[in-house]
């Protein structure tokens, strides 16, 4: 199992930390992962690791499919790869409808089928088997609808770059997971718990079965991220992941349309995740917090004295010896967390 450090977006000032991510590179961490949300971008922070370092990738988890056209995108991780050695994965996600519409200015329906077409126009380009022509529901190349001029034309790119610069989606729903499975090299669900693989499998399967050729796990990365917190107080230790289950199946998303609440019922939490949305949305959110269930923390993360954590880490290198996991995406709580995790996964 490969493993990855996930670094967050919320930050009021660009945070690359150099020095964290020359740490995990001295580890043996396989990755680093830069997102964005409405306020520093991915790129620039990946951009800024890969320069600092020689052998760690850096990826984007996640780059805004609705923030960028394709032909953006794909210019974007064939420079970085061409610059980097090779290092650059290229993450993708959907966002939201509240960045999409509200920041972005651009509609936020059928995220699906966009994300489906926006790879499929992206990994065409990166090939340069030909000028891209599409005609797409979403996108059309060249631009063929009442606000052409008309003067467009099919491209090939300029830039030589390797062709198989590796893109993830971000996906937990069906529909999501199975265009992750068709078009994509990888999937990054926001948790999981390292024996229900089945919760994701039926989907990723029609997926693969979609894209034919044989695909299947042996040709796809599954990336779930996970918590990690050395504490000996378990309360301590799970707070964290308290409080970040609690904002994602309580308020990211309408009361009935949040993708996390179903995923969270999925892993036999629906009871639980009924009273944290109840609780978030009524502004409470340390109630909210306090309700998730310590076992479901347990499941989907790594916390606790630094034995815990090693024997819990069985679980997520037993399901990547079953080939189910191939890279396990950690955020730490404190710097010495990594080296915790790096003897316990490596």
């Amino acid at each position: 199992m490969k493993l990855g450090m996930f670094l967050g977006y919320a930050a009021k000032q660009v945070q690359p930390q150099v020095e964290l991510v020359q740490r995990v590179e001295s580890l043996g961490f396989d990755s680093v992962w830069f997102a964005e949300a409405y306020g520093g971008d991915a790129v620039t922070t990946a951009t800024w690791a890969l320069a600092h370092t020689n052998k760690i990738k850096a990826g984007t988890a996640i780059m805004q499919v609705p923030g960028r056209t394709p032909a953006c995108t794909a210019m974007t991780a064939m420079s970085l790869s061409q610059l980097s050695g090779g290092r650059f994965i290229l993450g993708l996600g959907a966002s939201g409808p509240q960045v999409v519409e509200g920041w972005h200015g651009v509609s936020y329906k059928k995220p699906i089928t966009r994300m489906r077409e926006y790879i499929q126009i992206v990994k065409a380009i990166m090939a340069r088997e030909a000028p891209v022509s599409y005609d797409g529901e979403i996108y059309q190349l060249p631009l063929r609808d009442d606000t052409a001029v008309g003067l467009g034309k099919p491209l090939k790119s300029i830039l030589h770059a390797i062709t198989d610069i590796p893109v993830y989606t971000a996906s937990v729903t069906p529909a999501g997971l199975a265009c992750a499975g068709e078009v994509a090299d990888g999937a990054m669900p926001l948790w999981m718990n390292p024996d229900r693989f089945d919760i994701y499998q039926t989907d990723l399967e029609r997926g693969f079965a979609k894209a034919g050729g044989g695909k299947s796990m042996a040709q796809f990365d599954l990336a779930p991220s996970a918590v990690i917190n050395v504490e000996n107080d378990m309360n301590l230790a799970r707070a964290p992941v308290k409080h970040f289950l609690a904002l994602y199946i309580g308020g990211m998303g309408a009361r009935k349309k949040n993708f996390y609440n179903d995923l969270a019922a999925k892993h036999g939490y629906g009871d639980a995740a009924v009273k944290i949305q109840d609780l978030y949305l009524a502004g409470d959110k340390e109630a909210a917090a306090a309700a998730v269930p310590d076992d479901f923390v347990d499941e989907i993360s790594l916390v606790g004295p630094k034995e815990r954590i090693i024997e819990r880490a069985k679980s997520w290198k037993a399901a990547a010896d079953r080939g189910e996991i191939g890279t396990l995406m950690l955020t730490p709580v404190q710097p010495e967390a990594l080296d915790v995790a790096a003897e316990a996964l490596l």
